[in-house]
């Protein structure tokens, strides 16, 4: 009886410490949403360059809180590509209601999701960019996902982003830990990280451990991570996020 109420005992204060970001967040009330998903704005946030004046190509990563309750879980994350000489850009992400696809058309790179500001997570330009975009292309066509969607392990749409970054050489781009579902592997148990310089195992994205350069060491249980982020002189908190002091991201010189 000692050893079962020890061993509960520990369960609970692990499951305090995993939900202890999300309550955080709902009881602090700093996460204001929409009321209704209808009236959320989705206008642009103003972080992207104007396409009609950047004649370069553009390649960047975004990110905003899930909508409704799960963005006290987790963020949703896009991809956005602009070719060189290109008058608009073109949004990459698994988007849909009951029904998810992916989606890659004309659009805002750093539109609002649904009344959540974005926040942009990496930024290449210039002729590093124009290699990646062919490359990026592919990738989204091969996604080996398209019609399938589970917000929890995954796939979802962070395992459509983590996938194209992880498909495409260059593309070296950290998630944050509270993208679930970009730990989601499908039938691999271990893979290179997005950020490019390490591996992570995943047990079906439920539990896994997490060490590269960009991302540091996350340790991933029942899809919720934390960790630390010695580059970023960071801490990761579960659906908080990385608290850190810098971005290892690439990005270009003047937003460092």
């Amino acid at each position: 009886m000692k050893r079962f109420v020890k061993y509960t005992g520990w369960f609970l204060g692990a499951l305090l410490m995993l939900l202890s970001g999300p309550i955080l967040l709902a009881t602090s009330g700093s996460l204001q949403g929409a009321e209704s998903w209808q009236t959320a704005t989705r206008e642009s946030a103003g972080i992207a360059p104007a396409p009609e004046t950047t004649e370069e190509a553009i390649v960047q990563v975004y990110g905003a809180r899930a909508w409704s309750w799960r963005g006290y879980f987790a963020v949703h994350t896009w991809i956005a590509t602009k070719e060189k000489g290109a008058s608009h850009y073109r949004v990459h992400e698994v988007t849909g209601w009951r029904n998810y696809v992916v989606n890659s058309r004309p659009g805002e790179p750093d539109r609002h999701w649904y009344g959540a500001k974005p926040e942009l997570y990496a930024d290449i330009r210039g002729e590093e960019a124009e290699t990646l975009i062919p490359n990026i292309y592919r990738a989204v066509e091969s996604y080996p996902y398209p019609t399938e969607y589970e917000a929890w392990p995954g796939p979802n749409s962070n395992t459509f982003v983590a996938w194209v970054i992880r498909e495409v050489p260059g593309l070296d781009v950290a998630l944050p830990n509270h993208a679930i579902g970009k730990d989601y592997l499908g039938d691999r148990v271990v893979a290179e990280v997005p950020g490019g310089a390490g591996y992570q195992l995943s047990l079906g994205g439920y539990f896994g451990l997490l060490a590269g350069v960009r991302e540091g060491v996350e340790l991933n249980l029942l899809g919720l991570s934390f960790g630390i982020n010695p580059l970023a002189l960071g801490i990761k908190l579960p659906g908080i996020g990385e608290l850190a002091f810098r971005n290892t991201n690439p990005m270009p010189e003047n937003t460092h």
